[in-house]
C-alpha cells in the first residue's frame, strides 16, 4: 500500500508542479504567454500523471484494499512486492504512452485563428477549440481513450470497494466496521471528486465545451484532489502519523 501511495503522492506532486508554477510566473511578471514547446510539455505531463496514470494507480490501490480486506490470507501470495511494481510500472508507462500519442496529435491540427487559450493550462479540449481544423475524428479517439482510462477503472473501484463493504458488514466487531467504513467513504470521495470532472470533460464533444465549465471542473482534478489525498491517504493513517510525530520529535530535540 505504501510503495503505491509513494507513486501516487509523486504524480500529484508533479502534477501540481507542472501547472502552479508558470501560473504564479504569469500572474507576478503580467505576461500571460506560453510556449507552443511548454504547451505541449504541459499536456504531455498532465496527461501522463493525472488523466492516465493516476487513474490506473487509483484502481490498483482499490484492488490492493480489496484484497487485504476480503482475502487477508492470500494477501501475501497476490500482492508480492513484484505485483505492487508491475502495478506501479504499468500506470506509469501506459500513462507516458498513450499521452505521448494525444500530444502529438493536438500539436499537429493547425491553429488558424486565435491562440489565446481560455484556460488557465493547457488542457486538449482548450486547445482543440482553437484549431481551424475537422477535430471530430480525434474527438472520437479521446472518448474511447477517456472509456479506458476513466470508465473503466472507476467501475473496477467501485467493484472493489462494493465488495469490500459486503465484507465490512459481515464484520462482527462494531469498532472494525466503524474504522473500514470512516476509510472507504473517504476514498469513495476522493474517487468521484478525481473521475467526475475527468469524464464529463473528456467525454463531451468540442462543441458542448465552455470555458467557464472547464475552469471549473479543472479545479477538482488539478487542486482540490491532490490537496486532498495527502490528508486522506496520509495523515488519517496512524501509521504515518506516528512516524511524522517522531520525525517532529527528533527535529526539535535536536535543535534544543
Amino acid at each position: 500500500m505504501y510503495f503505491l501511495l509513494s507513486h501516487l503522492s509523486f504524480m500529484d506532486i508533479l502534477h501540481v508542479s507542472n501547472i502552479v508554477p508558470k501560473m504564479v510566473t504569469n500572474f507576478l511578471s503580467g505576461s500571460r504567454t506560453i510556449s507552443l514547446a511548454g504547451c505541449g510539455f504541459q499536456v504531455f505531463l498532465s496527461l501522463t500523471t493525472h488523466l492516465e496514470g493516476e487513474c490506473l494507480l487509483l484502481a490498483a490501490m482499490s484492488y490492493d484494499r480489496y484484497v487485504a480486506i476480503c482475502h487477508p490470507l492470500c494477501y501475501p501470495i497476490l500482492m508480492k512486492e513484484y505485483a505492487s511494481t508491475l502495478m506501479a510500472g504499468g500506470s506509469w508507462l501506459i500513462g507516458v504512452f498513450n499521452s505521448t500519442v494525444h500530444t502529438a496529435y493536438t500539436l499537429q491540427f493547425p491553429f488558424c485563428g486565435s491562440r489565446a487559450i481560455d484556460h488557465f493550462f493547457c488542457e486538449v479540449p482548450a486547445m482543440l477549440k482553437l484549431s481551424c481544423a475537422d477535430t471530430t475524428n480525434y474527438e472520437r479517439g479521446v472518448c474511447v481513450s477517456a472509456a479506458l482510462f476513466l470508465v473503466i477503472p472507476a467501475f473496477l473501484i467501485s467493484a472493489s470497494y462494493g465488495q469490500i463493504i459486503l465484507t465490512v458488514l459481515q464484520m462482527k466487531s462494531s469498532e472494525a466496521r466503524k474504522k473500514s467504513f470512516s476509510t472507504c467513504s473517504f476514498h469513495m470521495i476522493v474517487v468521484m471528486m478525481y473521475y467526475g470532472p475527468f469524464i464529463f470533460t473528456y467525454m463531451r464533444p468540442k462543441s458542448y465545451h465552455t470555458p467557464g465549465q472547464d475552469k471549473f471542473l479543472a479545479m477538482f482534478y488539478t487542486i482540490l484532489t491532490p490537496t486532498l489525498n495527502p490528508l486522506i491517504y496520509s495523515f488519517r493513517n496512524k501509521d504515518v502519523l506516528a512516524v511524522m510525530k517522531n520525525m517532529l520529535k527528533r527535529k526539535f530535540l535536536h535543535k534544543k
